[in-house]
């Protein structure tokens, strides 16, 4: 009777068909050499491989029955090729070591014992404690401190050395931590660790003797991208994220207004901002809620049109509801949470699956920020073609931030960010433009330039779905035309509203100028408030407006400061009334929406259907 497998070893590989063989061998020569016969097995965690790694690895299973073969047909990514083998593995104590045994083999009983031994639940080889030994240049050496530094100091480990591939779980620690471990990449190796110590775990690390093997440098997408927001995604999901409840974001939200209230009372004469408030014209402050409201069917109409050239077929009013419960959110919660909601919404009332929710919300984006740049743009030529403000006027009264007392420096950063936005939105549209002209993949191309990992595959097929699904817009020229007219015309009601409510204040402009101003501060003002940097852009718009009508025209500060209040004002009144209202008609809870809507992602939604796998014995 044979006796049951005790130590699981699994060895992730992709394209190792020089050293397969030698490095199996060498882990059952070692294995065996202080285990009893039978109690021990190899797992070959085979990732996609494009050599012949997986039909080598066969044979080995086939004629020892101490090797397994886990094959995948595609690329899972390191820490995903582990989780699948880790899953097959049938002993109590798991391990996994890279394949080019950069550790020396004299350790791994030591590293197995350490759990088997119950000592530990998780045991690590470490270079960095002061007994290892480890040949290890700066070019390797020191964006390796750097990297422990930052694991050490943000997600408050003991461990020093997080990426030795030279690792061992105890089986009951290790299934569970599987469950939470997200990274299926180069980050796994950490997260693992760092969970492992959150969740409880004893974790030993000791010493080993390691030599470097084949060359390595510093992988512009796998180790700053990738593993730099991982840790940030670590950092936030248990330091952060606990600590969020309903009542701290209330709290927190309602205190930082009243601390910027106050600041802001150091600066700004509230008293003479109020006065001209409570004259302005009622009954064009109500034209203008009027007109804004109007704006919204066109909103639905052009999701609508966006939805349909994705295959989906839906009536205006659901989608103008919808609209309206997202934009109430990003009102309420910070880093724009609604626009998650949107997809949530036509998720769980129409059978829109997320990817597509994700890929309409970012279609109309692109369309929004075309179209405001381009409004913004037109307009400062022609301001600049009637004298009425030349580029080197505006570029000097940002530069200045103004005069007069005003609260200039949220201004300031308000027109700097539109035009960052608005360059950058014009610059990531001509390259989906021109890529969808040529037969050439530049994202893939651009990418890959940058890194060759896994990892980067992963960036590349996200940043791929997000332009492949534009350019189904863009291609099509009628839809192209329907949806660019529609959001033409939805910024064009945005800005009407604003201009009768500058009106509404009596400012006594020649009505070509008040134009002209009312459409440039607005859209400024609309691009400025793109970055989640406060709820609805609050703040930002208000600066961006402010800063361009003050120094552009001679409406005295308090007036156009007033004016770009009322005309946020009015605009979130009826954006909040429309949202509850469709909140109610559509059965939906806010809160409930970004609860449920936050596990989901456009980076999650833009992973493939995993290929098919299997697992050869």
């Amino acid at each position: 009777m044979s006796r049951p497998v005790e130590v699981s070893v699994v060895l992730p590989a992709y394209n190792e068909e020089r050293t397969i063989e030698e490095t199996v061998g060498t882990t059952l020569d070692t294995l065996g050499g202080f285990l009893p016969t039978g109690t021990f097995e190899v797992l070959i965690a085979e990732d996609g491989c494009e050599d012949r790694t997986p039909e080598i690895a066969a044979e080995m299973a086939a004629a020892d029955d101490r090797i397994r073969h886990v094959h995948s047909e595609g690329r899972l990514g390191r820490g995903g090729a582990l989780r699948r083998a880790f899953h097959a593995a049938r002993g109590e104590t798991l391990a996994y070591f890279d394949t080019d045994l950069a550790t020396d083999m004299s350790h791994l009983e030591e590293l197995i014992e350490s759990v088997r031994s119950g000592e530990a639940d998780v045991a690590t080889g470490s270079r960095w404690l002061s007994e290892s030994v480890a040949d290890r240049p700066a070019k390797r050496g020191v964006p390796s401190k750097a990297y422990n530094g930052l694991v050490r100091s943000f997600l408050r480990s003991d461990v020093k050395d997080h990426q030795c591939g030279f690792k061992a779980f105890d089986r009951e620690a290790l299934h569970p931590l599987l469950e939470d471990v997200e990274d299926d990449h180069w980050f796994f190796d950490t997260e693992v660790l760092v969970r492992a110590q959150r969740a409880g775990y004893s974790v030993t690390e000791f010493p080993v003797e390691w030599t470097p093997k084949g060359d390595s440098k510093v992988d512009l997408v796998r180790d700053v991208v990738g593993m730099g927001s991982q840790i940030l995604r670590c950092w936030w999901q248990l330091a952060i994220q606990p600590r969020i409840t309903r009542r701290v974001t209330v709290a927190g939200g309602t205190l930082f207004t009243l601390l910027a209230v106050l600041l802001m009372t150091q600066y700004i004469d509230f008293g003479t901002v109020i006065e001209r408030m409570e004259g302005a014209d009622p009954a064009l402050i109500g034209a203008a809620a009027l007109v804004y409201l109007l704006s919204w069917p066109l909103r639905g109409a052009r999701y609508r049109d966006v939805l349909r050239e994705l295959g989906f077929r839906e009536r205006i009013d659901f989608l103008t509801g919808a609209i309206f419960i997202s934009q109430t959110g990003n009102l309420v919660f910070p880093a724009r949470a609604g626009d998650a909601v949107r997809a949530y919404v036509v998720k769980t009332r129409r059978l829109v699956p997320y990817p597509t929710g994700f890929a309409s919300l970012a279609i109309e984006r692109v369309f929004d920020l075309l179209t405001i740049t381009a409004l913004a743009g037109t307009v400062f030529v022609g301001l600049a073609a009637t004298g009425i403000a030349t580029p080197r006027a505006v570029g000097a009264l940002v530069a200045s931030g103004g005069e007069g007392g005003a609260s200039t420096g949220s201004g300031q950063l308000a027109v700097l960010l539109a035009a960052g936005v608005g360059l950058a939105a014009i610059a990531v549209v001509g390259l989906i433009i021109a890529s969808a002209r040529s037969e050439r993949n530049f994202v893939r191309a651009g990418v890959s330039r940058l890194s060759s990992d896994t990892y980067a595959d992963r960036v590349a097929r996200v940043i791929e779905r997000f332009a492949g699904d534009i350019q189904t817009v863009a291609n099509d020229r009628r839809a192209f035309l329907t949806v660019g007219l529609s959001s033409v015309a939805i910024w064009t009601f945005d800005v009407v509203t604003a201009l009768l409510v500058f009106a509404a204040f009596d400012v006594s402009l020649p009505l070509t100028t008040l134009i002209a101003v009312g459409f440039f501060a607005v859209s400024v003002g609309n691009l400025a408030k793109v970055l989640p940097l406060s709820p609805g852009g609050v703040g930002l718009y208000e600066g961006a407006f402010t800063l361009l009508v003050f120094g552009l025209t001679p409406v005295p500060w308090a007036i156009a400061l007033g004016a770009a209040i009322v005309d946020h004002a009015v605009k979130n009144v009826v954006t909040v009334i429309g949202g509850l209202l469709s909140m109610a008609l559509l059965n939906v809870s806010l809160t409930t929406a970004v609860e449920e809507s936050r596990s989901v992602g456009p980076v999650d939604t833009g992973r493939e259907i995993e290929p098919e796998r299997s697992v050869e014995d």
